[in-house]
């Protein structure tokens, strides 16, 4: 049996990246990207003067499909022939999550029905739609009555990204969509459905996001009809109890599809999976004691363990949620990438774009450069890098930002590395909360677009939590991942794998060079960890509440 390969398409907040990949070493043959014609939709719906409401966060889902195919078929054409079909066995894909929408028994997006399609409850909810917090509040109230609640799984607090929060605003706001959907799914097994012609539901999506647990299944009705009496029979009604854990075959590529990309039919689909949780493999995450973080406009910590517990201000803990026979614990940070981009948009003057331009490199490189000169503390800022609410520890999306120390000489790259300094800050807790829960996290691996980008924010990342930090090799990590599953979906009949870890012995991929904490700067960072708590703690567990106020102001303008 000759050489054989896999595709993998990660679906991430502005654009689909495919890979072909070299399933004896994880060599990435070809790439391509393309961006989301109608990208994230925060203002108005497309082609209408309807105007979205603070919070929200949509997308068109045949923006999904039409990438896929141009990615696909443009990874295929860039071998020239040269790998024949017959020799990719396998298709993944992985989607941020939870992006969800409402459809039709036989799959189609009520927003592609004209009668519906402007309500903008007709789209796609992307996962960083905070719209729904009224309903999240209101779900966290009732499940804390419950003995033994299930919240105990998701560090305390379901958030309005998840499923039933987003659900449940629909049934509240446009019941008339709610009535006509006949399933509320997730993304990644809508486009697998797409892709097979099988509506196939994947576990980490559940477990994760819609409060679902392998052994115990979904809360029972009557703690939804406690919720809403409407929503006593959600679960049945739209959503399913049959899920497949991940590297699970969903099928085949449709005839169709095959057509469109110069596949063949029949061609092994993985079920869907998440854009973080599928970049275990492919980094080499595949056994305890490793944190990965996913670092790109946001951040996602994936952190293995054999045992359950209950740690408070994480997203939720699953099994086989990332690598099948663990518990995989999840937490992360909803900005940081962003973050920084929001502050280049919005606060860097203009002198220094044209500094960068006339030296022929990006503001980022610029700022990056300026701010390495800066000694720890120098700068006399302190930061929360709250700019899209909080995920772990607080899980609180009402929280915002925060700069402490401004003066008339504060420079831009003050500010920036002020920012950067805060997203450590906020890692070193996470950390913290695992360790003190007894979850060990002994070094860091980072993958995603931020760490192959500034090596000045991954020395400080290593400097403030005092953790030994590995760099994914992989560029593109979550699609390899996808592509992983997907061999994984194939079989070794066909040239694939038994299992995700077998996969990733052959395919995982690490720099040998490791980031090391400087003792000095890890001394001087300290007393600045100490404020930065008791910031976090001032404005973020109830010592003051300025920011909700602020927000509700802002609200009822």
């Amino acid at each position: 049996m000759g050489k054989k390969y896999a595709i993998g398409v990660d679906y991430g907040t502005e654009s689909a990246r495919a890979v072909l990949v070299d399933l004896t070493n994880g060599d990435v043959i070809a790439t391509a990207v393309e961006n989301y014609p109608d990208g994230v939709i925060d203002e108005r719906l497309p082609g209408t003067e309807i105007m979205l409401g603070q919070d929200w966060a949509l997308q068109n889902p045949n923006d999904y499909v039409t990438c896929f195919i141009s990615t696909v078929q443009s990874v295929v054409s860039q071998t020239k022939h040269e790998i024949k079909a017959e020799d990719i066995v396998g298709i993944g894909i992985d989607f941020t999550s939870c992006t969800v929408l409402p459809v039709k028994k036989d799959g189609t997006p009520l927003c592609n029905i004209p009668y519906y399609r402007d309500n903008p409850h007709s789209w796609v909810k992307l996962w960083k739609h905070h719209a729904a917090q009224k309903e999240a509040n209101c779900l966290n109230e009732v499940a804390q009555q419950l003995e033994d609640s299930f919240l105990q799984r998701y560090g305390g607090k379901i958030s309005s990204e998840w499923l039933f929060p987003k659900l449940w605003q629909i049934l509240n706001e446009a019941p008339d969509i709610y009535d006509q959907m006949d399933r509320f799914i997730e993304a990644t097994d809508w486009m697998v459905w797409q892709l097979t012609g099988n509506e196939v539901r994947n576990s980490c999506t559940a477990g994760y996001k819609a409060i679902w647990h392998k052994e115990q299944g979904f809360p029972d009705s009557t703690f939804f009809k406690r919720l809403d009496p409407r929503l006593e029979h959600v679960v049945d009604e739209k959503i399913g109890r049959e899920f497949l854990p991940v590297g699970s075959r969903a099928g085949g590529l449709t005839q169709k599809m095959s057509e469109h990309v110069g596949l063949l039919a029949g061609t092994s689909v993985a079920v869907g999976n998440i854009d973080a949780h599928v970049s275990a493999p492919p980094t080499g995450v595949i056994a305890p004691g490793k944190m990965l973080m996913i670092m790109g406009t946001s951040t996602c910590d994936i952190l293995l363990s054999r045992e359950e517990v209950a740690v408070p201000g994480i997203c939720g803990v699953t099994f086989d949620g990332a690598i099948p026979g663990y518990f995989a614990y999840e937490s992360g940070q909803p900005a940081v990438g962003d973050v920084f981009a929001w502050f280049v948009k919005q606060a860097v003057p203009e002198h220094y774009f044209k500094a960068a331009s006339k030296r022929g490199i990006s503001i980022h490189q610029l700022l990056e450069e300026k701010a390495t000169q800066l000694s720890v503390g120098e700068s006399g800022l302190l930061a929360l890098d709250w700019l899209n609410g909080n995920r772990s520890v607080l899980v609180d999306v009402d929280l915002s930002g925060v700069i402490l120390g401004l003066t008339l000489s504060t420079k831009p790259e003050e500010i920036y590395r002020a920012f950067i300094e805060a997203t450590a800050f906020g890692k070193r807790l996470i950390i913290e909360n695992y360790e003190k829960n007894g979850i060990a996290v002994e070094e860091l691996v980072a993958c995603g677009g931020l760490p192959h980008k500034n090596a000045m924010l991954m020395q400080i990342y290593a400097d403030v939590t005092g953790k030994t930090i590995t760099v994914s090799e992989h560029v593109q990590t979550p699609a390899v991942g996808a592509a992983m599953f997907g061999a994984v979906a194939a079989g070794t009949a066909a040239g694939g794998y038994s299992n995700i870890s077998e996969a990733a012995d052959h395919m995982a991929k690490l720099s040998e060079d490791k980031i090391v904490p400087n003792p000095e700067n890890r001394q001087r960072y300290e007393p600045l960890y100490q404020e930065y708590k008791k910031l976090h703690d001032y404005f973020g567990r109830g010592g003051n509440d300025a920011m909700k106020v602020l927000k509700s102001l802002k609200n009822k303008k």
